[in-house]
């Protein structure tokens, strides 16, 4: 049976700061900028899911929406939501780059069982990142 794509939009709002351990104090200036103020600053982030299945001919669906929205937002919306992201145990070693919060996102909602095509984070106006898993 064919499948079909359902993208759902979610929204978020979170403090990070981008820097690393691994780097000196001039490299990490360097690289993140102004993303490197030790005081850290917010984001209105927006994240779209998306999954795929079959069609179900007895609902019409091709995913169950109350439990893709339960699960986003106990995986995502409830950890992350007015939270500093550098703060979370899941970022203790990683650094809350975009990139980095569109695959733990990811991985967050695929082991809820989400049957996920894309996860695609949108941070500024400016910048989207997406990921798709291990292709």
């Amino acid at each position: 049976m064919p499948s079909v794509f359902l993208t759902r939009r979610y929204t978020f709002s979170s403090a990070h700061r981008l820097h690393s351990d691994a780097l000196s104090a001039e490299e990490n200036a360097r690289l993140y900028g102004k993303c490197n103020n030790a005081h850290g600053h917010g984001h209105n982030y927006a994240v779209e899911v998306t999954v795929t299945g079959a069609v179900d001919p007895r609902t019409g669906f091709c995913c169950d929406l109350p439990a893709l929205d339960a699960a986003v937002k106990r995986s995502v919306l409830d950890r992350f939501d007015h939270n500093d992201l550098n703060a979370l145990p899941e970022f203790a070693r990683l650094v809350p780059t975009g990139e980095s919060i569109a695959r733990l996102i990811w991985d967050k909602l695929k082991a809820e069982g989400i049957p996920l095509d894309s996860v695609r984070l949108q941070e500024t106006r400016d910048n989207f990142f997406e990921y798709r898993g291990e292709r």
